[in-house]
């Protein structure tokens, strides 16, 4: 099982809110923010493109009035459960003077349990009801700091249009929360990289230097064992940056231009795998099934102020991969 990332930024977020929840807010139920409900509250202005991050716009100081939140984006994806998981993009500021307190999109989003004890009781009351693709703004006070907070709901699963695979090749079934099983033919593997989309995602392409977060199952083809897996219980998605060399060729080469969305069948020869490493993999033909749930451009801390930055990977890349690298030693997605 591999460890679960750390979500330093997320985390600080979350905490926040879960302190408001239980002390310290003049509301602990968190309402539909309309002009009509607190009119004496000037509304904060959400922009930026659905994918993107947010950009925000309000009067400096801004005043929280009234603790609530306000659905910018409702969104057309599955609805949260209870108790399942959620994936979250989440961009807070100081509405005193526009500074960012924390983002997401300096690193990458951040994986909960749907349910107060993970998410903190104010942002479970604002999400409840939510579907994939919704945005929402949160305004809270935590002491005296006015909290503008804007949430992204993501997918937890690939979505979209089903693929058939071609006879011949191994045949993946897919459980009802989407976990994906493999049945291997009788049959020698390929030499050769094999890339089939499962599910054609309707989100951007994969591109170069982006952060790709993904579930995925790993099978050897020699046996069909299953080898590792992020589907397992409290084992959050993968975040690593593509077509850079970090990951093994097999991932670099077969997501590329893949859709946000898609769930991606890769069987990876021992060349384009681990062969010339000291890994036991090194000999075998890997099957992987990966759900690719996000896929993004980093921007530094000074570019999220406001919102959307310029791609500035390689000024903080190498950072955000060490820090993956000793969260998750055995991630068998690295190349290392």
């Amino acid at each position: 099982m591999l460890p679960r990332r750390p979500r330093l930024l997320a985390a600080a977020v979350a905490g926040w809110l879960a302190v408001a929840a239980v002390g310290g807010c003049s509301s602990p139920l968190l309402e539909e923010l309309t002009p009509s409900s607190v009119p004496s509250q000037v509304p904060v202005e959400v922009s930026g493109a659905e994918g993107e991050p947010p950009v925000v716009d309000y009067p400096q100081p801004y005043e929280v009035v009234r603790s609530g939140s306000r659905t910018v984006r409702p969104g057309a994806g599955e609805p949260i459960e209870d108790g399942g998981p959620v994936l979250l993009h989440m961009y807070a500021e100081d509405g005193r003077d526009g500074s960012v307190i924390s983002s997401t999109y300096l690193d990458a989003p951040a994986w909960y349990t749907f349910e107060p004890e993970s998410l903190g009781q104010n942002l479970y009351d604002s999400l409840r009801g939510k579907r994939v693709g919704a945005r929402v703004l949160v305004v809270e006070k935590d002491g005296d700091v006015p909290v503008v907070l804007v949430v992204d709901v993501l997918p937890t699963r690939a979505s979209g249009t089903t693929v058939e695979a071609p006879e011949g090749l191994p045949r993946v079934v897919r459980d009802l929360d989407g976990s994906p099983s493999v049945r291997l033919p009788d049959a020698e593997p390929p030499d050769e990289l094999l890339v089939q989309p499962l599910v054609r995602g309707s989100g951007p392409q994969v591109d170069i230097g982006q952060v790709v977060t993904a579930r995925y199952v790993l099978v050897r083809w020699s046996d069909g064992a299953v080898v590792d897996s992020s589907w397992d219980p409290d084992v959050a998605p993968q975040s690593a940056t593509i077509g850079i060399g970090r990951l093994i060729e097999g991932w670099d080469q077969g997501l590329l231009e893949q859709s946000v969305g898609s769930q991606v069948m890769l069987v990876v020869p021992p060349q384009l795998g681990y062969g010339g490493t000291g890994s036991e993999l090194a000999d075998e033909t890997l099957v992987y099934v990966v759900d690719i749930l996000d896929a993004r451009y980093q921007v530094t801390e000074e570019a999220s102020e406001g919102g959307a930055g310029e791609d500035t990977t390689d000024e903080i890349d190498e950072p955000v991969e060490e820090a993956s690298r000793a969260a998750a030693p055995d991630d068998p997605t690295t190349g290392g």
